[in-house]
């Protein structure tokens, strides 16, 4: 065998091992041996290897069956630490995570808009610094920086083709950070990462067919089958904010009309707000440019009846592009994130009823649709999630 294919090979076993002891961990190494199918040697080899690395660790005592008791391997997550950003299209939010996930340091930074490319590029490599400054003692145990980015990106090469919401094109992230940084840098799509985020932490493990929704400033999907993310051919797939709804609509900030996210993200839910207060509705809300959709949502929580409309009908129109998204992709769950879906009490009835209504079959009528509980730094920890796959993918392994 050449060393090529072995070391693929040895890399391939290692990984299947590291999955192994992070999803069934405590587990001993006979017990890896025996679900894995691979050799105990060669488990005993990669064991060895990967508590060299720091990766795993020894913890208890197992339950013996006539001999020595066996000693049971765990994911050491305090070993090593991850930098996950989730960058725009408002503000970026930086996160210092340990391997299981868990946040040790948070920075958030409003961006200036306008923007220009070298200042957004500017602010990932500031706001990163500031995080390993504030954790200088852990910054040679980070292994690696994921950047969720917001618009079309080209995961492969680390680029942000077109961030619609800054009017941003071709920008170099992946190139620009490791020049900057040593550490291994990963950059894909925010509602990617969101639902990458939510198969490694959220509600989506063990999900075949998981699309997660995150609705906010803007409005996007990420598809996950298998675990595995689905970009499509062109760095698209996903992109359910611009699929169209209305042909005579207001216009987008793609340039289209009618597009979904003109009607249900956040600053559409304030505009159509502003609308129908012009036209003499009794409401609590004061109209102006500073209205936003979390004002609608504390006026609904204080009793405004006329808020509470205003986020049924946003509920109806996710349910409608959700249910386009079903009959497009029949997914086995769908999981809400972003600003809008913090009004999920007033949504997800509507959304619900609406995909129940529509839906083709009983089986997508009743597809399971629910509220992220991941938090505000779920696309973030998404981003983390991304180093996460390059440690435990079966294509490879990163240098520790």
């Amino acid at each position: 065998m050449q060393r090529g294919s072995f070391q693929a090979m040895k890399s391939l076993n290692k990984s299947i091992i590291l999955t192994k002891i992070l999803n069934d961990g405590p587990i001993s190494r006979a017990q890896i041996a025996k679900e894995t199918k691979l050799t105990p040697p060669t488990v005993g080899s990669l064991v060895k290897e990967l508590i060299d690395q720091k990766i795993v660790k020894e913890s208890t005592q197992g339950m013996s069956k006539g001999g020595r008791k066996p000693t049971m391997l765990v994911i050491d997550h305090q070993a090593y630490y991850m930098i996950g950003i989730d960058a725009g299209p408002t503000k970026i939010d930086i996160v210092l995570t340990n391997l299981a996930g868990d946040i040790i340091s948070n920075l958030q930074y409003q961006l200036p808009l306008p923007i220009t490319e070298a200042q957004f590029l500017d602010k990932l490599i500031e706001g990163t610094e500031e995080i390993l400054k504030l954790n200088s003692e852990r910054a040679n145990d980070v292994i690696g920086i994921g950047v969720a980015m917001h618009g079309v990106v080209d995961a492969e090469a680390g680029e942000s083709l077109y961030a619609p919401n800054l009017d941003l094109y071709n920008m170099p992230i992946k190139e620009t950070l490791s020049n900057h940084f040593t550490y291994l840098v990963s950059v894909e799509n925010d509602a990617r990462a969101l639902a990458l985020a939510e198969t490694w932490f959220g509600q989506g493990k063990g999900s075949d067919r998981l699309v997660a929704v995150n609705i906010g400033t803007g409005v996007g999907a990420g598809v996950a089958i298998d675990g595995e993310l689905y970009r499509g051919e062109s760095h698209i797939a996903g992109e359910i904010g611009h699929m169209t709804i209305d042909l005579n609509g207001e216009v987008c900030s793609c340039g289209n009309r009618g597009c979904l996210q003109t009607i249900i993200s956040g600053p559409a839910i304030a505009e159509r707000t502003n609308q129908l207060m012009k036209e003499g509705v009794t409401t609590s809300l004061t109209e102006g440019d500073h209205l936003t959709a979390y004002d609608v949502y504390k006026a609904a929580e204080s009793g405004d009846q006329f808020a509470e409309m205003i986020l049924t009908e946003t509920g109806k129109y996710i349910g409608i592009g959700l249910t386009n998204l079903i009959h497009t992709l029949n997914p086995s769950q769908i999981i809400l994130n972003g600003g809008v879906a913090k009004a999920g009490k007033y949504l997800l009835p509507a959304i619900k009823a609406t995909v129940k209504e529509r839906a083709l079959t009983a089986s997508a009528k009743s597809t399971a649709i629910c509220l992220s509980d991941l938090g505000d730094h779920a696309t973030a920890l998404g981003a983390v999630a991304l180093i996460l796959v390059e440690l435990f993918a079966k294509n490879g392994e990163i240098s520790i």
